[in-house]
């Protein structure tokens, strides 16, 4: 882990421990083990330090995916095993570590309220990435898609559809995520693979 690592994933912890409002550079200092002059050295404020914490975690999470993929596809997964795996990776994780923290609703309410353009970057690189995927599941012979449908194209849809499971009303329990994923994307490949 490098120290800009090191520091993001203190600054994360320290949001999912105190959430936004609660939360101050005096104790982002001290959950950073650092003192809050060298902390302004890195952000110019709170909000600079979650947008941070965000970007940083939602960019580790899609790389975390395409190991999951490709893990999941060297071990002879199924199309919808792949795809699960990196969604899974890619959402579920971070579903999961959030829906402990006590400021949950809160930090979601946040990122979608100060973030909103880095979840449209992130969603960007990371339906590129799956694009990637799918085209190589083609590549692989696991999948073949209909006709009109691009890999870009499906990669909005799988996206489109993992972060609904993760903003499904009532909340679905944390732990049952990769089921959820599993049954909406055998519905999607269902459509549109051939």
């Amino acid at each position: 882990m490098t120290p800009r690592d090191a520091l993001m994933r203190k600054i994360h912890l320290a949001f999912l421990a105190n959430g936004y409002e609660g939360m101050t550079m005096i104790a982002l200092a001290k959950a950073a083990d650092m003192s809050r002059r060298s902390l302004y050295n890195y952000f110019r404020d709170k909000e600079e330090a979650f947008r941070a914490s965000v970007r940083w975690h939602n960019a580790l999470n899609i790389a975390k995916g395409q190991v999951a993929a490709a893990a999941a596809k060297a071990a002879g997964g199924s199309a919808l095993d792949i795809l699960v795996a990196f969604m899974d990776a890619r959402f579920g994780e971070f579903r999961r570590e959030v829906s402990v923290s006590p400021h949950a609703v809160e930090l979601n309410d946040q990122v979608f309220r100060r973030c909103r353009d880095i979840l449209i970057d992130v969603a960007v690189a990371g339906q590129e990435r799956l694009s990637e995927i799918l085209i190589e599941l083609e590549d692989a012979g696991l999948v073949r898609w209909r006709a009109g449908y691009t890999p870009a194209m499906l990669a909005q849809f799988f996206y489109d559809a993992a972060r609904g499971v993760n903003q499904t009303l009532p909340p679905r329990p944390a732990a049952s995520l990769p089921e959820r994923y599993r049954e909406i994307f055998a519905a999607l490949l269902g459509g549109v693979a051939a």
